[in-house]
């Protein structure tokens, strides 16, 4: 199934870090009460992102040379995380939007910058194919760009594109005739384009993370931008992508350690042992809850950490700050993903047996932080944190998503 893009609206200017927090809040608010029955039905959010890309917050990292508000990535990582509270996927879907943004900043010309930033500024929302199913590993890519009678043509498949759905180009990763790989910003009607939402993954069920099928399609010259050379220098492109993933995480911890305060609070009964009344006077559950808080608590705060070691990188960009920018962002990334898991798992320990009930749909929490949570293993950033700690061994440049 084809989803048809909604309308694109005029979209709204956002101009300081604390109207860009009013309104991701606002539209968490807004989200939050049917993001349960999303999940459930597969229902996807067209129109919540469509007010979500409306609102203006699509446009909080472009440049101010470009007329943005060139937002710092603190207050990016915060829209994600509360977006993310209030819908996991509808946080998700815009994480390939600024990452595309920043590689259009780091390698784009003035003419692309101009022009692409100013769609950006007026609501359009860029989604991505970059992955690709059949490939021998993750990084492989066999899409091709290639000049076929004058005409730069795109051709092969994508799945994991997130956002490819909803958007209005789908930025695509492809192999040029060099061999180097560029990131294509394809219009939505191009010619041969096909999005297919054949997505079946347990959890983030709405984001539209399927199929995109390139069949020649048409390229105009100004819409390749270079991708490889985004990390074959120093830039923070792969860290900005990975903050993004690591405030998706902290978003779902918060959203099921919310659901969990609500459901202890008001239909959890207390075990026989704790000779209290009320599930909320159980010294243990007391003890768990204080601890995951505090993990949770100490995700904002390596979140803001890592953002400001971005902002740092993006000023002046040579090894040492995308490298401490890179570390600083594996910590967070590890720090979240594993408090996202263990919240929602804590929250059916504390909350007893009723909170299984389908009714509830409470193990959406853990579903999504278990499928967003396999985009990289966490497993090999703890050796390149340790690594850079212990010997000084600069992690690696990539743009891991």
């Amino acid at each position: 199934m084809t989803t048809q893009v909604a309308p694109q609206r005029v979209a709204q200017r956002i101009t300081s870090p604390e109207q860009a927090l009013e309104t991701a809040h606002r539209l968490a608010e807004q989200f939050s009460p049917t993001a349960a029955e999303r999940d459930s039905q597969r229902r996807l959010p067209v129109a919540e992102l469509a007010d979500l890309f409306a609102s203006g917050l699509g446009a909080i990292t472009v440049p101010q040379e470009f007329g943005g508000p060139a937002l710092s990535n603190r207050v990016l990582a915060q829209v994600i995380a509360i977006l993310s509270q209030g819908d996991a996927s509808i946080g998700q879907v815009p994480q390939n939007h600024y990452y595309a943004l920043e590689v259009l900043r780091v390698n784009g010309s003035p003419q692309q910058q101009r022009r692409l930033y100013q769609e950006a500024l007026a609501g359009v929302h860029f989604g991505n194919a970059l992955a690709e199913f059949a490939s021998k590993a993750a990084h492989h890519r066999s899409t091709s760009l290639a000049r076929h009678e004058g005409q730069w043509q795109l051709s092969g498949q994508k799945f994991y594109a997130t956002g490819a759905l909803y958007a209005g180009r789908i930025p695509t990763a492809a192999r040029g005739e060099d061999g180097k790989e560029q990131l294509v910003f394809l219009p939505r009607n191009t010619l041969g384009l096909s999005i297919t939402d054949d997505w079946s993954g347990f959890g983030q069920r709405t984001t539209g993370s399927g199929s995109v099928t390139l069949e020649q399609c048409p390229v105009d010259e100004e819409d390749i931008v270079p991708f490889q050379t985004a990390f074959e220098r120093p830039t923070p492109v792969g860290p900005l992508a990975q903050i993004m993933h690591a405030a998706i995480d902290q978003g779902i911890a918060k959203a099921a350690w919310q659901d969990m305060l609500q459901f202890v609070r008001s239909r959890s009964r207390p075990w026989i042992d704790a000779g209290v009344e009320h599930a909320s006077e159980d010294p243990l559950t007391l003890d768990r809850i204080g601890k995951i808080s505090a993990r949770i608590q100490a995700g904002d705060a390596l979140l803001a950490v890592a953002g400001e070691a971005i902002d740092v990188a993006q000023r002046h960009s040579d090894a040492l700050s995308v490298a401490q920018a890179s570390i600083e962002v594996a910590t967070a990334r590890a720090w979240t993903t594993e408090v996202a898991l263990a919240a929602g798992n804590l929250l059916f320990e504390l909350a007893g047996s009723r909170a299984t009930l389908q009714e509830y749909n409470l193990d959406r929490h853990w579903r999504n932080a278990r499928t967003h949570t396999l985009h990289d293993p966490v497993r090999w950033k703890y050796p390149a944190i340790g690594n850079y700690v212990l010997n000084g061994v600069l992690p690696p440049r990539r743009g891991t998503l």
